[in-house]
């Protein structure tokens, strides 16, 4: 096993990982920016490199800064967390050139999956169902309206390299669609470099559901169920549960088996996420995520599988010790994304954290990088938690949800605590009709 991996990360993620090496007695590395010195990765790591200023570009997306730390402490893997460079294929190729393991997926399937017009043509080849939409890449608004007269309105004009929401917009009729159209090319341009988009059709109130896959370097693959992420507000996940209320055991069965084939076929190594729209009882991917998610604890939970020390341990060469008949899924579980924000205006709220007491009990798991005395930078992410609650069936997992929040003590800062109290509280959510728009729609208008 390794000896030593650097953790190319911050935060609650780079936390999760510490946890997972220490557990297997890897010795672990830890960077951060200068906005990041008491961060607390950074104060638990056996060794920590400090890679530059608080802009990300110039410490988190740093790659060269990243290497020398790799170099330096004589890590001999680097896990690249979620975000930043964690889906970044020339990192990963670097990363392997200077010796050393990418605790993820071959860089040519990181390249694959993240443009979606590539994503997209490699599942129409494996089986894998799709949001009807162009062929690719859509060069001209005349191209644009052709397809959208075709296909029928409403459309969603997408970012082929988009991500996080960027880049997205619908348009209901032919007299919007030149404004959407610009606006995610312009949108795509800005945020990737890139102003490539393509059209696919607008589902109305479509559920957000993920498959977890894990795969080794010997042919071997499995599926942890699916994710129900349909609780969003602008594109970004809020409320996270497993397995979804809506997915049937046959149809689990059935579209994991199908991910997993895929996965096979493409010669896929590590951990991976197959996003979907779900309408209808129909599944249509969207998009593959190649590396660990922020929502993987729930999957845990359900599951008794800890998926980064599997990760860890693909990458290291080892045979995944379970088939996917060994894997039982038992129980539910929620995860709440506690963001430093207003939890009515949304609006950042970094600062300084004067209180901290996290909510406790059977079943109940934080995932914090915070303490009491710990300022939390401008520079970066809100996610300052993440609460994961575990319950025998879904109406005991709520209630016992409902406990943990008004146990949870964050002060200081403002958080989305309070929307996380009022969402298990409300009935709609209670009885699990929702969709990736209800949010927005219809709870924040409450």
């Amino acid at each position: 096993m390794f000896k030593k991996i650097l953790i190319a990360n911050r935060g609650e993620i780079a936390l999760r990982i510490y946890r997972a090496c220490r557990e297997m007695n890897i010795r672990t590395v830890a960077i951060h920016s200068t906005a990041d010195e008491d961060a607390m990765h950074a104060r638990l790591a056996d060794e920590c490199i400090c890679i530059g200023p608080a802009a990300s570009k110039d410490s988190y997306l740093n790659k060269a800064a990243l290497l020398a730390a790799v170099e330096i402490s004589g890590a001999e893997a680097v896990h690249p967390g979620v975000g930043f460079l964690s889906e970044n294929a020339d990192f990963a190729e670097m990363v392997e050139e200077h010796g050393q393991v990418f605790i993820g997926p071959k860089p040519e399937h990181i390249r694959l999956m993240g443009d979606k017009v590539t994503a997209k043509e490699a599942m129409i080849k494996l089986g894998i169902p799709v949001v009807p939409g162009s062929d690719g890449v859509v060069n001209s608004l005349s191209e644009a309206r052709e397809i959208a007269s075709n296909m029928g309105y409403p459309v969603l004009v997408k970012a082929a390299a988009g991500g996080g929401g960027r880049g997205m917009k619908v348009a209901h009729s032919e007299s919007e669609l030149e404004e959407a159209f610009n606006f995610a090319r312009s949108e795509a341009l800005a945020g990737f470099g890139d102003d490539s988009v393509f059209i696919e059709k607008y589902l109305e109130k479509p559920r957000h559901i993920e498959f977890q896959i894990l795969a080794d370097k010997h042919g071997n693959a499995v599926h942890l169920g699916e994710r129900d992420c349909s609780v969003q507000r602008r594109h970004q996940k809020v409320w996270e549960e497993a397995p979804s209320p809506v997915v049937t055991p046959e149809m689990r069965a059935e579209m994991g088996d199908k991910v997993v084939q895929a996965v096979k076929n493409m010669g896929y190594v590590g951990a991976g996420t197959f996003e979907f729209l779900f309408e209808n009882g129909q599944f249509y991917f969207i998009e593959m995520n190649t590396r660990i998610q922020v929502e993987h604890p729930i999957s845990e939970m359900i599951t008794g599988i800890d998926l980064v020390q599997e990760q860890i341990k693909v990458a290291y060469g080892e045979k995944l010790s379970f088939t996917q008949d060994d894997i039982k899924f038992s129980g539910h579980a929620i995860e709440c994304r506690v963001n430093a924000e207003h939890p009515e205006t949304f609006m950042p709220s970094p600062g300084l954290v004067t209180d901290y007491h996290p909510p406790g009990g059977l079943h109940v798991r934080v995932d914090s990088p915070i303490y009491t005395g710990y300022k939390i930078p401008p520079h970066y992410d809100s996610l300052v938690a993440k609460l994961i609650v575990y319950g025998k069936d879904r109406p005991e997992c709520i209630r016992r949800l409902h406990r943990a929040i008004e146990e949870f003590v964050i002060g200081g800062i403002e958080t989305l605590l309070p929307l996380h109290k009022k969402l298990s509280e409300d009935e709609d959510m209670q009885a699990g009709d929702y969709d990736i728009h209800w949010l927005e729609r219809e709870f924040l208008k409450k």
